[in-house]
């Protein structure tokens, strides 16, 4: 018989987990991991409707996405572009980028797959004798090795020919030049610290859900539980 058990503390865990899993997710997906040198401004940067002059525009670049402002050859009006520059793996500005983009997509795969298990921690608690929130946090805590990987070594790649025409010449390997870092590359940082909270606080999960109350609860034959 299934018996619905939630607690507090699984409860936080489960949304922990979801919200890591987008955050970083999201995260990999921008392209505003490093901000560029402003774009000087000049007469052509002028609002037609308030005659005011516009603030200079710095473009960002990601992994494997950018973004920039394009002007119209016939209109004063300039729109922002963002897509991925690299149609495919091998065209990732620098072979660390692409090393980061493994670790990571390998990292949030194992964070999206403790999410969707997560949210069914509610009816089954263990399989084959194992707990789950055991396992998942075992699973986060590697999933976390595999973020932390990733973020040491995207740096190395500031001093790729990409980076460099965004950063300055004086960009190189953990040297961002004129550029500036992305708040992508801040939620990668927080997702990751909140990843290796995650892994330790499921223990604290397990232990709720598997209480002498819960037990209590379910010798008395009731199928919903729901404790502090």
């Amino acid at each position: 018989m299934c018996h619905v058990i939630v607690t507090c503390r699984s409860m936080l865990w489960t949304l922990l987990s979801i919200v890591v899993a987008f955050a970083e997710l999201i995260a990999f997906m921008s392209a505003d991991w490093l901000i560029g040198k402003a774009k000087p401004s000049g007469s052509e940067d002028v609002d037609n409707r308030t005659g005011e002059s516009q603030e200079p525009y710095r473009p960002t670049l990601g992994i494997y996405g950018r973004c920039t402002r394009i002007s119209h050859l016939q209109l004063s009006r300039r729109d922002t572009l963002c897509g991925p520059y690299a149609e495919n793996f091998n065209e990732i500005a620098s072979g660390f980028w692409q090393a980061t983009a493994i670790f990571l997509a390998v990292g949030i795969m194992i964070l999206c797959a403790v999410a969707f298990v997560s949210v069914f921690t509610m009816c089954v608690q263990s399989i084959m004798k194992k707990s789950i929130f055991n396992v998942c946090g075992l699973l986060q805590g590697i999933a976390g090795l595999f973020l932390i990987l990733g973020l040491i070594l995207y740096p190395a790649g500031w001093g790729c020919q990409k980076a460099i025409s965004y950063c300055g010449h004086y960009a190189s390997a953990y040297k961002l030049g004129d550029c500036s870092l992305g708040w992508a590359f801040y939620t990668a940082i927080g997702g990751t610290v909140l990843t290796f909270i995650c892994a330790v606080f499921s223990a604290q999960a397990e232990i709720a859900t598997s209480s002498d109350k819960v037990q209590e609860e379910i010798e008395e034959g009731k199928n919903l539980i729901c404790l502090l």
